[in-house]
């Protein structure tokens, strides 16, 4: 039976994307007031215009052949569960096969278009090699994380949109409070891929200028990629190894808007709907909340929606987008934006919002305009994606007094 509001301690986090290879220097990087979206180098797109993206920094992630034994997607998710396993202090060789460890990633494009030499051969009448099929059947990333790491609970790869790092999240705390298990990897990974940015552009809501979240003047995102991963672990077993808590997941909250494939429902009754069943589950209310990390994809319908719906429930909680910095990374965003979080209620403070100058009158509500110091003890991070998905979860820096 699943305990309400049992808080479900992050012991370890780890993080890689467009402002840096971990997780430490990839959070420094949020304060930074430089921003560089550039044209994708490991692809080309051929438009005559260029649509700028938030591209890991060079590494040896960037190698692909056939000796590779995963496509990057999954390769990433390996990265930032290391460093996160590492942060949490855990032995990875033997230590975790003695536990109930359960895997729960999300992602959205998880390599799955980026074969296309293989497809055009394919279709032209050759006899392509299938080793990269082959590659793909065996890169689902919640299998990788359990191969690598020789464990053997419970495994999902959430593909819920952009929504899907954090439903990964809420439902890893899920399998804990429910005794299922007693250690969970949850978060999201997404690789750029030339398929999707082209699919981005095709709907119109690629901008060519680094994306600017809440400004009246968006005219939408830019892509990026990246991976986040989150030790959690019950309270059992985090006081059994007297292991010190970054943050607490304290309240889930997930919806649907039955309203249209891509675009937000116009009055944004599902996020409402998930932001207060996060707030219930957590116990909290609206006005405890210090600061909110909102999706702020940059695009026209997404801005709108979400900035109307935090004037309505949260009028002087401050928010901010940090997708000017790293992009829109898809399956990952929300994963990543809960790492970072994190990180700030540690730190008692929040960047600006990246790309923001000029408030849209139709929205009425300002992001943040410049980086501020906070003493506050509970946080919201919130996605929204394509389907109508919303997700939304409360982190504290307070445990469980039980």
């Amino acid at each position: 039976m699943v305990l309400p509001n049992q808080r479900i301690a992050v012991t370890g986090i780890g993080a890689l994307c467009a402002t840096g290879l971990d997780f430490e220097s990839a959070f420094a990087t949020l304060f930074d007031k430089r921003r560089e979206p550039a044209a994708p180098r490991r692809f080309q797109l051929n438009h005559l215009a260029t649509y700028p993206v938030f591209e890991l920094p060079p590494s040896p992630l960037d190698r692909e052949d056939n000796e590779q034994p995963w496509l990057r997607t999954s390769r990433l998710a390996v990265a930032a569960a290391r460093e996160a396993l590492s942060d949490a202090g855990w032995n990875i060789n033997n230590e975790l096969s003695q536990l109930k460890v359960g895997i729960c990633v999300g992602t959205t494009v998880g390599a799955a278009m980026n074969d296309e030499k293989f497809y055009r051969d394919y279709r032209a009448g050759k006899n392509p090699d299938l080793k990269p099929i082959d590659r793909y059947l065996r890169s689902n990333p919640a299998t990788v994380l359990a191969q690598v790491f020789d464990l053997h609970g419970p495994q999902i790869t959430v593909v819920n949109a952009c929504s899907s790092g954090t439903d990964a999240i809420g439902l890893g705390a899920a399998w804990i409070r429910s005794g299922l298990c007693d250690l969970v990897l949850a978060g999201g990974s997404d690789e750029l891929c030339r398929v999707t940015c082209n699919g981005f552009i095709s709907l119109m809501i690629s901008d060519q200028q680094p994306c600017r979240p809440f400004d009246q003047h968006r005219n939408g995102l830019n892509l990026g990629e990246g991976a986040a991963i989150l030790v959690l672990e019950s309270n059992k077993l985090r006081k059994r190894r007297e292991r010190p808590s970054r943050a607490f997941i304290t309240g889930y909250g997930s919806s649907c808007d039955a309203w249209h494939l891509t675009a937000p429902h116009p009055e944004g009754k599902g996020l409402r709907r998930a932001l207060e069943l996060a707030l219930t589950d957590a116990g909290s209310k609206a006005e405890e909340i210090s600061f909110i990390n909102a999706h702020g994809t940059a695009t026209i319908n997404n801005d709108l929606t979400e900035g109307r719906i935090l004037k309505s429930i949260f009028p002087q909680t401050p928010f901010f987008s940090t997708k000017g910095h790293t992009g829109h990374t898809l399956g990952a965003a929300g994963a990543l934006e809960a790492a970072f979080t994190i990180a700030m209620l540690q730190g008692g403070k929040i960047p600006a919002s990246a790309g923001f100058n000029e408030i849209d009158p139709e929205i009425g509500h300002s992001p943040t305009r410049c980086a501020r110091d906070l003493d506050g003890r509970l946080a919201l991070s919130q996605s929204l994606a394509f389907g109508g998905n919303n997700a939304a979860l409360v982190i504290s820096l307070d445990g469980d007094q039980q």
